[in-house]
C-alpha cells in the first residue's frame, strides 16, 4: 500500500476539489472530527497547535465524520459555525466525509493502510495522522492522545525541522 496522501483529492466545505499535494512542503496533521463527542474540546488544543506551528509550514485538516456514534450531524455550513464560534477554528475543516466501511474516502483508506503506522479502522473521532513535508504518512496518534501532547508536539517539531 502507498504511503503517501500526495494523489488524493478531497472535498473542502464548499465542495471543491482540493489536491492533497497543493500541501507538500506542509507538515500536515489530518484528524477525523466531531461537534458532539466527549473530545470535542480537542478543538481547542488542535487551534494552539496551529497557531504555534503554522508559520513554520505547518497545516491541520479537519475531515468532519458522523461514522462514530451520530456525533457529527450537522451540515458543512452547521460545523463550520459551530467550530469557528465554540473554538475559534481557523485551520482547514473539509466536507463532512465516510472513514469506516465500503464506502470510506480513499484518504482514509489510505491512512489506515500505510505500512508506516499502525493498521486498521479508525476506532474514534479525533484520531490523528501526521504526514511528512513529501507526503508520507508518518505517525499515528489515537484519541485519547491529546494534541498539545508531548508525544505529538515532538512528532510534529521533529518533522518540522526536516527542510
Amino acid at each position: 500500500m502507498k504511503n503517501t496522501i500526495e494523489d488524493i483529492v478531497v472535498k473542502d466545505m464548499d465542495g471543491n476539489d482540493v489536491k492533497l499535494s497543493s500541501y507538500k512542503g506542509k507538515v500536515l496533521l489530518i484528524v477525523n472530527v466531531a461537534s458532539k463527542c466527549g473530545f470535542t474540546p480537542q478543538y481547542k488544543q488542535l487551534e494552539a497547535i496551529y497557531e504555534k506551528y503554522k508559520d513554520k509550514g505547518f497545516e491541520i485538516l479537519a475531515f468532519p465524520c458522523n461514522d462514530f456514534g451520530g456525533q457529527e450531524p450537522g451540515s458543512n455550513k452547521e460545523i463550520t459555525e459551530f467550530c469557528t464560534t465554540n473554538y475559534g477554528v481557523t485551520f482547514k475543516l473539509f466536507n463532512k466525509i465516510k472513514i469506516l466501511g465500503d464506502d470510506k474516502s480513499p484518504l482514509y483508506a489510505r491512512l489506515i493502510n500505510s505500512d508506516n503506522v499502525d493498521k486498521g479502522d479508525v476506532k474514534w473521532n479525533f484520531e490523528k495522522f501526521l504526514i511528512s513535508r513529501d507526503g508520507t504518512i508518518v505517525a499515528r496518534f489515537r484519541s485519547k492522545i491529546v494534541p498539545d501532547s508531548k508525544e505529538i508536539l515532538n512528532a510534529i517539531e521533529k518533522e518540522l525541522a526536516k527542510k
